[in-house]
């Protein structure tokens, strides 16, 4: 490789028996090295990268004649990309747009069933349209359309779907990795597509991050053979990135997102710049040298191991640290001048807002930062932001160096690619070949992958392998039979959730695969009927998230059966059948490893499955060694002892004299439960247990929090970017026959003429606009999934308000109610008509904050140990409302401040 600056190469050694002490349960003779290991360079510097598709002088000189034709509004046409729900073809024709995306959960016609064909005949919409606006100019600019493709064509109907790369990790397999980009080019390539936005290369460092699936490994070691390899498999060579059947593939998230302290997505890493460099961009080095032809910016802001984490990133003006959108030095300098990379900067969605001094509109710092192409994807923001930079090189705020830059960048890449001699999407070689979608050769690509990413963790009394012939299985747990837990985020739509079985084509979960196996007369799925011969099998996991919304917040831990009322029964389960005297297998979808020493102190064999997508026949492949299969993942994660052993990650074996960071935990202290590297086989010969039982720990407050009287002292987060999934939102109504409808965070929902719209308030799909409609009365309200109580009586101690972020459309119902439920019968409800539109007039903001004191609830008949309904909003007057951020918040000065008093419950 063409990488300059290399001052040390360090091989990694085996990761064995030296992390294996007495805090763990299993002392085992095997070595856990990790094979296919590559010598893993050091950088002192940033290095130079010679890339796999270097400058060419014709393409050079065409787009230079190009460039020099178009007027400005032509070029910043080019650095625009909305979300297609967000333009028609006509404004992209009309503003020259040249490039559209389409989020999670966006399809052709809303219709989550589309076809290749239906795919590529939008496309083609957008394709003409550009066309067209081209005509006469004498030159021309093809359009292009990109997709978040992040395991498999994960948007579109019946496409195979891979482990996530969590899981890819654990296989540990360079050339697996390069069929998978070959099999997820191909069925991007049917759909008429041009660009994923994938791979992501980061290095998740905190379990707590919400994206600690989309990494490969805690280490660099593997992300760095991986990225290559898919780039390679997504783009092909300089000569096959021109053809009909590969796609421009987009490294990601630059840089550091693994590594924000506590794990918060979007927020703040205090690496310095040699483990920034040598941890965090590791995946960007060998990527960009297989040919990646776009970086994608990341969220996340920089501060150097900044010593005072009261300051915040946006405080910052400094542009080499703050918001990596607005960092100059890391763009511009690092990334495009001293490693030479000569493709498109394409920023996250709006994340040029979030740029101090900026908004979605207005943001000529980020384009000065050298950021190339721009996701404004709100239909009133682009279009400002399309003035607004026209505005700004006009007064001198971006030169036109800068834009010429950006629009050369854009289209050397679309030239590379082939755009201008592709023909419109849906004529193109694959275009509309259903087939592809899940063609066979593609789903056993997959199944290979579930099977090498398949991690065994316990095998007591060697009970795996499984017998085929004459042995019944009881097959139970919360994801025995559950797509969507299989396949996780970012599948079908944005969090993953919203999906049924029928979404899927030909997609096995691990009851099918049972069954497929030994047979229907075999498996049991009832307790109560499964005889006392048949082996439990009990899959369990979390349920789908993506980016934020899959952080663990400051009041939770790692501990699996506590997250969720739904994933403690999956513990009970588990306690029960051991009582009644079976032999229990637990299987574990996650998207990161988490505490679960009591589903593992009662299981006699313990997998971890990670998210593998739709092939579940490859998890029953290996358990029942089907044509000699075996167990060959090896953890890319350290798993953790205890709840809040959050930060264990293996030394980095490239960095001379490597120190621990002070905000991470030291395996020396805090000892795994099993080390990076571990994986049991089927001829692993464990040794007598020689260490006391699995520690259980016994805390019983949150990672983020100190055990203190006064407890909670951290928000409750209810509805926002900051909530669990504890409570989901509903409406309701007389339209409904007051059954509960789920409100989607990704696309609107009509109900009559009642209506729900996922909209931005202070970060991506954060809030709703709800409208009641006409038919009355509705209610719009969050809810426990399975409508049980939760304990909520510390909030109450701490003399919480429920706190909640409102803009008002039109005129407040008279009627409009506020409640509280705990289980049925008991609740409380208060008319607040004339205490919300005193607060909206006192304001100057469209948008109001509402607090309520809980006692009050209390005081009127809540019983907040069974809160299953914290916030509800009825009204049997037409209603339209913004609602925002939905909180319990404990007592201090600014909760006391402006809080409604209790008498509006009087007035019912």
């Amino acid at each position: 490789m063409g990488v300059k600056n290399t001052i040390t190469t360090i091989i990694p050694i085996g990761f064995s028996l030296l992390l294996l002490t007495t805090n763990s349960v299993f002392s085992e003779s095997t070595d856990f090295s990790l094979p296919n290991h590559k010598p893993l360079p050091y950088f002192d510097e940033w290095p130079q990268i010679q890339s796999a598709i270097p400058k060419r002088d014709y393409i050079e000189e065409r787009v230079s004649d190009i460039v020099a034709q178009m007027t400005l509004g032509e070029k910043v046409g080019q650095m625009i990309m909305p979300e297609y729900r967000q333009i028609t073809p006509e404004e992209a024709k009309l503003y020259k747009i040249g490039s559209v995306l389409n989020g999670g959960g966006g399809w052709p016609n809303e219709n989550k069933h589309a076809s290749a064909m239906d795919w590529a005949l939008q496309s083609d919409q957008y394709w003409i349209a550009l066309d067209e606006a081209y005509a006469g100019r004498g030159f021309k600019v093809p359009f292009l359309w990109a997709i978040d493709a992040v395991h498999g064509n994960n948007n579109a109907y019946g496409a195979t779907l891979f482990p996530h790369n969590i899981g890819l990790g654990a296989a540990n397999n360079p050339e697996l990795l390069f069929e998978i980009g070959r099999v997820t080019a191909k069925e991007v390539a049917a759909t008429g597509l041009d660009l994923t936005f994938a791979p992501t290369v980061a290095t998740p460092r905190d379990y707590r991050w919400g994206r600690v699936y989309e990494g490969y490994s805690e280490i660099p070691d593997i992300t760095y053979q991986y990225a290559s390899a898919i780039v390679q498999g997504l783009q092909g060579n300089e000569k096959e990135l021109r053809s009909e059947t590969q796609v421009l593939s987009t490294v990601k998230h630059w840089l550091g997102d693994g590594g924000t302290y506590n794990g918060v997505d979007r927020g703040i890493n205090y690496y310095t710049e040699d483990h920034l460099r040598n941890i965090h961009a590791m995946g960007y080095f060998s990527a960009l040298e297989a040919g990646a032809q776009v970086v994608m910016t990341s969220f996340n802001s920089w501060q150097n191991n900044h010593k005072d984490k009261s300051t915040t990133a946006t405080e910052i003006s400094n542009d080499r640290f703050g918001k990596l959108h607005g960092s100059h030095y890391l763009i511009t300098d690092v990334l495009k001048e001293k490693m030479g990379f000569d493709g498109i900067v394409v920023t996250d969605w709006n994340g040029h807002g979030e740029v101090k001094g900026c908004t979605n509109m207005s943001c000529p710092k980020a384009v000065n930062a050298g950021n190339d192409l721009f996701m404004v994807t709100d239909n009133k923001d682009w279009k400002a932001f399309y003035k607004n930079v026209i505005k700004q090189v006009k007064d001198g705020q971006i030169s036109m160096e800068r834009i010429d830059d950006a629009v050369t960048r854009i289209l050397r890449v679309k030239m590379r690619a082939g755009l201008w001699e592709k023909p419109r999407p849906s004529y193109r070689r694959l275009a509309g070949e259903q087939q592809l979608l899940g063609a066979i050769e593609h789903r056993k690509v997959a199944r290979q992958a579930v099977s090498e990413s398949l991690v065994l963790l316990k095998n007591e009394n060697q009970i795996l392998p499984f017998k085929q012939r004459n042995q019944s299985y009881l097959v139970v747990g919360s994801a025995a039979n559950d797509l969507q837990k299989q396949t996780g985020g970012w599948t079908l739509t944005w969090q993953g959730n919203e999906n049924k079985s029928q979404d899927f084509v030909n997609a096995t979960t691990t009851l099918d695969a049972f069954r497929e196996m030994v047979g229907d007369k075999y498996v049991y799925t009832a307790v109560n009927q499964a005889p006392m011969d048949a082996i439990a099998v009990v899959v369990i996991g979390e349920d789908p998230y993506a980016e934020m919304y899959g952080d663990i917040k400051a009041h939770q831990t790692l501990a699996y059966s506590e997250l969720k009322p739904s994933y403690a029964k999956d513990l009970q389960l588990i306690e029960r059948l051991k009582k009644k005297g079976f032999i229990v297998v637990t299987i574990l979808f996650s998207g990161r490893p988490l505490y679960i020493n009591p589903e593992l102190a009662l299981s006699d064999a313990f997998v971890a499955a990670w998210l593998p997508g739709t092939e579940g026949g490859g998890i029953t492949d290996v358990l029942f060694a089907k044509e000699g299969a075996d167990f060959t993942g090896k953890l890319s994660y350290s798993w953790p002892n205890s709840k809040c052993m959050t930060t264990i990650n293996q030394n980095s074996q490239n960095i001379p004299h490597y120190q621990v960071p002070e905000f991470e935990q030291d395996t020396k202290a805090f000892v795994p439960l099993f080390p990076y590297g571990y994986g049991l086989n089927y001829s692993s010969k464990p040794k007598a247990p020689t260490s006391p039982a699995l520690f259980m720990d016994k805390r019983q407050w949150g990672c983020g929090e100190t055990k203190v009287k006064d407890r909670p002292t951290t928000d409750l987060e209810i509805f926002n970017r900051e909530a669990t999934t504890t409570f989901v939102p509903k409406m309701s109504g007389q339209v409904t026959k007051w059954k509960g409808t789920f409100i989607s965070r990704s696309k609107k929902i009509d109900v009559g003429s009642a209506s729900s719209l996922p909209l931005n308030y202070k970060h991506q799909q954060d809030a709703l606009r709800m409208d009641f409609g006409k038919q009355l009365p509705m209610q719009f309200y969050l809810q426990t999934p399975d409508k049980r109580g939760i304990d909520m009586r510390h909030y109450l101690a701490a003399n919480s308000t429920l706190e909640f972020d409102i803009a008002v459309k039109g005129e407040i119902p008279m009627s409009l109610k506020l409640a509280t439920h705990c289980v049925y019968p008991c609740g409380a409800m208060a008319l607040i008509q004339k205490e919300l539109k005193a607060i909206v007039e006192a304001s100057n903001s469209e948008w109001v904050t509402m607090k309520v004191p809980l006692r009050c609830f209390a005081d009127n008949g809540v019983n907040f140990s069974s809160i299953n309904t914290p916030f509800l909003l009825y009204s049997d007057e037409p209603f339209e409302f913004d609602i925002g951020e939905i909180r319990y918040v404990p007592s201090g000065e600014e909760v006391e401040k402006e809080v409604v008093d209790c008498d509006i419950f009087k007035s019912i």
